[in-house]
This record gives structure tokens, sequence and C-alpha cells, in this order.
């Protein structure tokens, strides 16, 4: 009962700052997409501190070296929002890829349309992923990180979804690494779950992998071998040494 207390507290609060920045988001537009991102970016770090201090939910990186210092894809599991949220702390400046219906929420949508994120339409098949290209390399050349959750949607603990290429594929054509990211946070923030669990969400750096010489087929491949075997670990408990 105190959990749910606590959760619905974290909510309110994070509802209540994601309207006065999704405002304060629009205000900056005129900005520079890499500065804007730093500026809204202080609010997934406000969010941080908030879920720590209502749930007692925290989190660990380890492997963070292993981020190049120039623009790269990150390729990352999504189990739940909460990746969404404090990736924006953990990472440079950052563009995700999303499906543009999210840009349609009043409000919220708008502040997120203010990030320049690239928004696709999945069932566009094959021009989403030439969209996922075109859009990412502007990102890339413009000084921007950009993650992609290949499964496309939030999977459950000890679930695998079908790692689409398209993050594969971007790093490919822009001849930039891809860096594979595995976390456990759906463990502690179900997917579809109101309550908010306490505890430490581990997050995992994998080293880049190079494209040079190397199909978007293997790329993608490279990465769902290694963000799968460090789920297997994280759910086993296993600590990294």
């Amino acid at each position: 009962m105190i959990q749910r207390v606590r959760s619905f507290v974290f909510f309110t609060g994070m509802l209540v700052t994601a309207i006065l920045y999704s405002l304060f988001a629009v205000a900056i537009a005129p900005l520079p997409a890499v500065t804007r991102s730093r500026l809204i970016g202080y609010w997934a770090t406000l969010m941080v501190e908030w879920l720590r201090w209502t749930c007692g939910l925290r989190h660990r990186v380890s492997g963070l070296e292993n981020l190049p210092v120039t623009p790269c894809v990150i390729l990352s599991k999504h189990q739940s929002a909460w990746e969404t949220i404090a990736f924006q702390e953990i990472f440079p400046p950052q563009a995700w890829v999303l499906k543009r219906e999210l840009l349609w929420i009043p409000l919220l949508g708008w502040g997120l349309g203010a990030t320049r994120p690239i928004a696709i339409d999945r069932s566009a098949g094959v021009r989403a992923l030439d969209d996922v290209v075109k859009q990412g390399m502007e990102r890339l050349a413009g000084g921007r990180y950009v993650v992609v959750f290949p499964e496309g949607t939030r999977m459950p603990p000890g679930a695998r979804g079908r790692y689409n290429p398209g993050g594969a594929m971007l790093a490919k054509k822009a001849d930039v690494p891809v860096v594979p990211v595995a976390h456990n946070s759906g463990s502690f923030w179900p997917r579809r779950g109101f309550l908010k669990l306490p505890g430490v969400i581990e997050v995992r750096v994998g080293p880049p992998i190079d494209v040079a010489g190397k199909r978007p087929k293997q790329i993608n491949a490279e990465a769902e071998e290694w963000i799968e075997a460090r789920m297997i670990e994280l759910e086993r408990g296993i600590v990294p040494d």
C-alpha cells in the first residue's frame, strides 16, 4: 500500500512537471537542437532524483567508458518508460526513433516534437526505414547521438522481440559505430504497471561495434547477441567483472 502511494506521488509530480517542461520546450524551439536537448534534459535529471526520493528506485551504469566521444547509434533494450527518461541523463544529447503518434498528444506531444526526434510511421514498412536513415543522418551530423529501440516496443522481462534493422542501417550509412545497451528496468517499472518497485536498475553499455566491412544484418545480429546475453546475466543477477 505504501509503495502504491509513493508511486502515485511520483506519477503526479512527473505529469505536472512534464506539462510545464513541454511548454518550456516549445518556447525554446528557436535554439539549436543540441542546446535544446541539454536544457530539456534537466527535466530527466529532476525525474531520476524524484523517482529515487519517492519510490526508492535508483540505477547503476557500467561500461559507460565504451561510449564514443562523437555521436553514434545506440541500440537498446526497451522494457519500460524509465529508459526514455533516464537515458537523457545517462547519455549525451540525443534523438530518439519513435512512433509519430506520440507527437499528437496535446502539450506533451508538442514538447516532444520540439526535441526534433525521428518520428516514423511504423506501418509504412520500407519507407519507415528510409526515414530512420535520412533523419538519423541529419541528427548525427547535428551533433546528437541517435537512440533506437530495435524491438520497436516495450518487452516484458524475459521476452525477446524481433530486432528491426533500421538502427544498423543508419549506422552503416553514416559510418558510425553501434553501441549496444542492456538494462532491467522492466523488473522495477513494469511496461503497463502503475507500481514502481524500490531497488537498483542495472544498465550495461557494451563495446562499440565497428560497422566497417559489415552488412546491416550482421551489425544488427551482433548488437542483438550482446544485448540478449547481458539480459540473461541481469535476470540471473550476475554482476559484471
